[in-house]
């Protein structure tokens, strides 16, 4: 896909988001599992119901869609050491949500993070995934 398709598609996404569309978007997603890689593009949208819904989006598929939310992951990594500390947050949430053992490294880095909320939300984060990994 060329960038200029990408960016449409983001913009596309994002709209349908901020209008509540999180079924369309569903949709989307468990009909092509290339799309994961924008959810990191959507935790850094300047509207609050775009990156809300990302979440939202996230919760869903991973009930829905469990083998494939983990490709989100990769442009989610990067997102730890982001500037803003809601992304940060946003990050590490999902990378929890995603639920790999593998990402735990980079999620205990952020417990020394500048900012409280952050830290608590990798935190929490880390939490999920050392109980899932003991069951």
């Amino acid at each position: 896909m060329q960038r200029g398709q990408q960016t449409d598609l983001l913009q596309m996404i994002s709209d349908y988001m901020e209008n509540g569309f999180l079924e369309n978007i569903i949709d989307m997603y468990r009909h092509d599992a290339t799309l994961y890689y924008l959810i990191g593009e959507l935790i850094q949208d300047e509207r609050v119901r775009v990156r809300l819904g990302a979440t939202a989006l996230m919760e869903e598929l991973k009930k829905m869609d469990a083998d494939h939310v983990i490709l989100a992951q990769e442009n989610l990594l990067p997102l730890l050491h982001h500037a803003d500390a809601v992304v940060r947050g946003d990050a590490a949430n999902l990378v929890g949500l995603i639920g790999n053992s593998a990402s735990l490294p980079r999620l205990k880095e952020l417990m020394e993070d500048e900012n409280g909320n952050v830290r608590l939300i990798a935190q929490e984060a880390i939490q999920e995934l050392e109980s899932d990994s003991a069951q």
